[in-house]
């Protein structure tokens, strides 16, 4: 894992969304990671809201430095859904944040991910992936040379014991677009997957939120906020005292692997069948002669990511 002298180099391929937000500024927190570059996917709202929203979370943050690439406006071959019931008609509901003046470079994210790739030595390029895989997707077909230039894709997508939280079977990433994700499967970059089976762990309770609040910064104020707006929807969905934090646990992963556990396994995306589209199918227990091609986790210390995340936002100003 990298460290402070030696950051790990990531490029955040994102569709904020709250819990996209609150792992954004995660990762702009720890010097362990320098983030490269945002690229920006329609998902949890249309294209021109995720970037405007990445933009904005960027000057939030003091890091206009950072430049932001627009990508897909839709998925590969199927048409667009998104989720504001859960996220808010902006999909960042309760940021409160103002129309940022920081703009998106003139460049598409799938051009600028195989041309950042191409100019960088093998292995110096991590993709974090929050939202549906398109761009990445579009990359690798476009430029199958840069597959062995990844260092790894980390993503949050996917779910099998947990079932799904957009139909019976789906995760939402992966049902918003699930040719990409199975392209993204099949390319033969190594991959670390983190599913609802692990996301449901990581309650954004009220004991949890408690010692952000008290940090007092506009940055942990806003995540406050954020996740009090989005955790009306899972409160009611699913009973719980919290909605679940998804996407840091992508960069928690990065972090602190210690506080994760999976095992590297076959997973495969359902494509044609309309009651299952989008299902993450997971070789767990190797019943199939097909090779492992992700790494799948399926446990996390909460509490654990809970200090680290409160720790790293006390360092935003």
């Amino acid at each position: 894992m990298s460290t402070q002298a030696h950051p790990r180099r990531i490029v955040i391929d994102t569709d904020p969304g709250q819990d996209d937000a609150v792992a954004i500024l995660l990762a702009l927190a720890s010097p362990e990671l320098r983030v490269e570059a945002i690229t920006t996917v329609a998902g949890n709202v249309p294209l021109a809201l995720t970037t405007r929203n990445a933009c904005a979370l960027l000057e939030l943050a003091g890091r206009t430095d950072i430049p932001v690439f627009a990508g897909a406006a839709r998925p590969l071959r199927r048409p667009p859904i998104s989720a504001e019931h859960v996220h808010g008609a902006t999909g960042m509901d309760g940021a409160d944040l103002p129309v940022p003046r920081l703009r998106e470079q003139g460049l598409d994210a799938a051009t600028h991910l195989v041309d950042l790739l191409r100019s960088e030595a093998a292995g110096e390029i991590t993709i974090v992936c929050l939202g549906p895989m398109t761009n990445i997707a579009t990359a690798l077909a476009h430029a199958p040379d840069i597959v062995p230039r990844i260092a790894r894709i980390v993503a949050m997508g996917g779910a099998q014991r947990e079932g799904g939280n957009i139909t019976p079977t789906a995760e939402f990433n992966f049902y918003v677009d699930p040719d990409a994700a199975k392209a993204v499967l099949a390319a033969g970059v190594p991959v670390t997957l983190i599913p609802l089976d692990v996301t449901h762990r990581v309650l954004a309770t009220a004991a949890r939120l408690e010692p952000i609040s008290k940090i007092g910064t506009p940055a942990a104020d806003m995540v406050v906020r954020m996740l009090g707006a989005e955790d009306r929807f899972e409160r009611i969905k699913y009973g719980w005292d919290g909605g679940a934090l998804h996407d840091p646990c992508t960069i928690g992963w990065l972090l602190r692997p210690d506080l994760f556990t999976g095992r590297e396994c076959n997973v495969e995306v359902e494509v044609e069948a309309p009651l299952c589209l989008g299902q993450s199918v997971v070789d767990l227990w190797k019943v199939t002669d097909r090779p492992p091609n992700a790494l799948w986790l399926h446990d996390v210390d909460s509490d654990g990511f809970y200090s680290l995340l409160t720790e790293r936002l006390a360092l935003l100003a």
